[in-house]
């Protein structure tokens, strides 16, 4: 999961762009990259580390220019090297660059392609794949249809018709922004809009726009854009450098299916989202998981509920509503300790919980205490929560998750890769309480998640919900590929591929 922004404006708009992804850094804390265009030469910094750590006085003074593009990077492959930190580059055609967030599912099969025609891949990133499909749909037009057409430079229709050309020939999910240099910014969406992506504008006194396209609206709100709407599914944008804004579907049958983890833990909860706002979404979550609480744990004392901070607080507050018990800080936050669900590496995770959070013991102490978090991924986290509860002093310890059972993979660029990794792959519910060292523990049905979010929005369908039920909405994804994943992208692969950077 990573963050993406693009901004034309009429002024600089480096500082911008930073704030924005300031922002998006829960998105992603591994690395981040901005890129600017002026003169018709592109301005690149980026490199491990967080916003405030990759950029300095001396980089913003050099990413001048009145439209750019940038990325916060969130590793779901090995890999966490600088060399593949966004945004990418490549000089043919005309001199491209892009940003992405997703993952791509047939990178082996486009892969090959490149290499017959001839293009370079420097890193195993799929979005310098997905870089490098777009620049050569886009040098084909070039060699081509241009001539045909008598026109030296590209226009809407050759922007879209290569938008179109990528939906055709990659699967997975994506979000992505890009530059061509001398034309425009451009940006699109997966066909089944996996991933968020949306654009804003902002109006100046001289009535004249600016434009904003970004993972999440929050992003705009930030820095002055009005949020516009949602970037459809399969829909291409296409931004000129002198403001002119296109719009056009470019997928032959799109169909909305968002990630559902997106509402129940990436995105910020002042976030909208596919018109669906995640707070209000998570509050639906907390009552409807509040019902389940209630119907079926009758015979459980509890004295007081408890987040686990701080994406499960908006859900705990309706379940202690519904349970009518008192609702708890029980945990304090270094909020200097990123998000530990999305650190590179088993390790470093496990290292970073205790740093993390500490507990206030006089909200434990004697007491049956229902702990609520968004959701449980590998239990590790849980495990040593209910420890640190216990050592306050708490006598009963239950755990509630506001998502259901995460017991498959995720291919569309969330960390989940592999199904040894989850607890709860081919485990019943009372195994994995034995395991974490719960009490009690509840998830929450699947339905009721999904129904929380359509609540918001009737007009979703369905969702990426593959994590849950083991169904990928792409419909590509094989047991082989599977293994594949399994291979590249373990913990165990995570540690080999760490150390073979450092020895080299």
């Amino acid at each position: 999961m990573c963050g993406v922004v693009g901004i034309v404006g009429k002024s600089a708009v480096n500082q911008s762009i930073y704030d924005a992804l300031t922002v998006l850094q829960h998105r992603g804390q591994d690395a981040a990259g901005i890129v600017t265009i002026k003169s018709n030469r592109f301005r690149l910094r980026k490199a491990n580390g967080l916003v405030s750590q990759v950029f300095d006085n001396q980089h913003m003074e050099r990413l001048q220019g009145h439209a750019g593009i940038g990325h916060v990077r969130y590793p779901t492959a090995g890999s966490s090297s600088a060399s593949e930190a966004q945004p990418f580059y490549v000089n043919s055609p005309y001199g491209l660059t892009l940003a992405h967030n997703g993952n791509l599912t047939n990178t082996e099969n486009i892969e090959k392609e490149l290499q017959q025609r001839r293009r370079h891949l420097n890193t195993n990133s799929d979005s310098e794949i997905l870089l490098n499909i777009l620049a050569d749909q886009l040098d084909q037009l070039g060699q081509c249809q241009l001539k045909q057409l008598g026109r030296s430079q590209l226009d809407k229709i050759d922007i879209f018709a290569a938008i179109a050309a990528v939906h055709q020939k990659v699967t997975g999910a994506y979000g992505v922004v890009a530059m061509v240099v001398g034309h425009g910014l451009l940006a699109f969406r997966d066909p089944y809009g996996i991933r968020p992506l949306c654009f804003g504008e902002r109006v100046l006194e001289d009535g004249s726009k600016e434009y904003m396209v970004a993972s999440e609206s929050v992003a705009l709100d930030a820095v002055g854009f009005e949020f516009v709407r949602d970037v459809e599914p399969g829909e291409g944008l296409y931004i000129t450098f002198d403001g002119q804004l296109y719009s056009q579907q470019c997928a032959v049958k799109p169909q909305l299916a968002p990630c559902i983890f997106e509402f129940v833990y990436f995105a910020r909860p002042d976030t909208f989202m596919d018109k669906v706002s995640v707070y209000s979404a998570r509050v639906k979550m907390g009552r409807k998981l509040g019902e389940k609480i209630q119907s079926q744990w009758s015979d459980k004392d509890i004295d007081v509920v408890i987040p686990i901070p701080e994406t499960s607080c908006d859900s705990a507050l309706e379940i202690a509503r519904v349970l009518d018990k008192p609702y708890r800080q029980g945990f304090v936050k270094n909020r200097y300790v990123g998000r530990t669900f999305i650190m590179p590496g088993q390790q470093q995770r496990e290292k970073s919980i205790r740093r993390k959070l500490n507990t206030i013991k006089s909200e434990f102490k004697g007491k049956n205490v229902l702990l609520v978090d968004d959701s449980i991924v590998r239990g590790t986290t849980s495990q040593q929560i209910i420890e640190m509860a216990r050592e306050a002093g708490a006598k009963n310890v239950y755990l509630a998750s506001a998502a259901p059972e995460v017991r498959y993979p995720n291919v569309y660029g969330i960390d989940m890769p592999t199904a040894e990794e989850l607890i709860a792959h081919g485990r019943e519910v009372e195994e994995i309480a034995a395991l974490i060292g719960a009490d009690g523990l509840i998830f929450q049905n699947l339905d009721d998640l999904m129904t929380a979010v359509q609540e918001e929005n009737p007009q979703i369908e369905q969702f990426e919900a593959s994590v849950f039920s083991g169904k990928y909405v792409t419909g590509d994804i094989t047991t082989n590929y599977l293994e594949y994943l399994n291979l590249q992208r373990s913990d165990k692969a995570k540690v080999i591929q760490q150390e073979q950077q450092i020895s080299a």
